[in-house]
């Protein structure tokens, strides 16, 4: 599939499917392509819904399907629009850094495929705000998903939650009272479970 280069065509982008619940129009909006007056269309489409499919069909759904609705703040970023928010410090890391995470349609510099997004699960705000530990959250995912890396951010309790290839299965934090490394590349632990005691059972959707 070419990049759109036609309203028509970019419309038949948004509607390809990547899994049960969600659609390729759900990652491609952006606050700094919108205020900025760019577009944020995938160069290589293709990959793109390759890599979205895999975010969405392994994380996403379980997530959705365990937890309920969960909102993507920013997913699927061109490397026009990736850049331009590094360049404005809009929380954006180098276009380097991003390729096969937020940006879907461009390999790593070690030649792996992968996508991520930044989701916010209204279950986790409501469990935080009565008390709860955001880390019940860090750690059930790790225990239960085929994730590659996790970041926490303390608006919201969001997320950065990325598929690829080659996981690192590594956790940070930048919220501050748990700013760092929670773990990197542990395997599944069970004393881990503890922690998410009273979070729901895992389902599938």
């Amino acid at each position: 599939m070419r990049s759109p280069q036609s309203v028509e065509a970019l419309e038949n982008l948004g509607r390809e499917r990547l899994s049960p619940n969600f659609f390729m129009r759900d990652f491609l909006y952006s606050e700094i392509a919108n205020f900025h007056g760019i577009p944020k269309i995938p160069e290589n489409p293709d990959l793109a819904i390759e890599t979205g499919k895999r975010l969405c069909e392994e994380l996403l759904e379980p997530l959705q399907a365990t937890f309920g609705r969960i909102a993507i703040r920013s997913a699927y970023r061109s490397p026009t629009v990736n850049a331009l928010g590094n360049e404005k410090g809009d929380n954006c890391g180098s276009n380097e850094s991003n390729y096969a995470a937020h940006i879907w349609d461009r390999p790593d510099k070690d030649g792996k495929k992968g996508a991520m997004a930044c989701i916010v699960v209204p279950w986790l705000v409501d469990h935080c705000e009565a008390g709860g530990d955001w880390r019940g959250m860090a750690y059930w995912i790790h225990n239960h998903l085929p994730y590659g890396s996790l970041q926490f951010f303390p608006k919201l309790w969001a997320f950065n939650i990325g598929w690829h290839e080659a996981p690192k299965r590594e956790i940070y934090s930048y919220i501050p009272d748990h700013k760092g490394w929670l773990l990197r590349g542990e395997p599944v632990l069970e004393q881990l479970s503890a922690s998410y005691a009273d979070f729901p059972r895992p389902a599938r959707a």
